[in-house]
């Protein structure tokens, strides 16, 4: 089964002709030079491929983007607001080593105890959220400066440290 990763949203339509501006989080500026396929998840766990005319950069954290079918203002409107996914493959091509997105996939370990695999990477403007599920639950950890011990990419680990009674919130 193919794997999916969030990379943001299609935030508005531009323009009359169909361009949608998608706001990402890889990390780096980028015009998704060689990307074919993005994927808009229409059920749980049910991707729908939409395939790329041309894409440009509009800012470090935006790009604009012609889908192959939607060539006025009105048809891209209709899918704006919809979050944005990639395959594992072009998802590794384009997000930053640096990026909190790139710890998509990676397991949490807290105090040497492996809690899960991080399912998704929530970015406020004051910190970064990894959500994972144990034990049939959803849990939110933070990573900060005061958590974080350590990330390996080579072995796709997080090393936390995480305060007494964390976990028991959500468990």
């Amino acid at each position: 089964m193919t794997e999916y990763f969030k990379i943001g949203k299609l935030v508005a339509a531009s323009g009359l002709k169909g361009e949608l501006i998608l706001k990402h989080t890889l990390g780096k500026k980028t015009s998704l030079k060689g990307l074919q396929v993005i994927y808009i998840e229409e059920k749980k766990d049910s991707f729908l491929p939409w395939f790329i005319q041309s894409a440009r950069i509009k800012n470090d954290e935006e790009v604009y983007l012609k889908l192959d079918g939607i060539d006025v203002r009105e048809t891209a409107a209709k899918i704006s607001q919809k979050e944005v996914w990639l395959t594992e493959i072009d998802f590794k091509k384009f997000a930053a080593k640096s990026a909190p997105i790139s710890l998509l996939g990676y397991t949490i370990i807290n105090y040497k105890e492996p809690l899960g695999e991080i399912l998704e990477v929530i970015e406020q403007s004051h910190q970064v959220l990894c959500r994972l599920e144990i034990k049939g639950k959803e849990v939110l950890i933070p990573l900060n400066e005061s958590f974080l011990r350590k990330i390996s990419h080579t072995k796709k680990l997080v090393m936390v440290e995480l305060p007494d009674g964390l976990l028991e919130i959500y468990l």
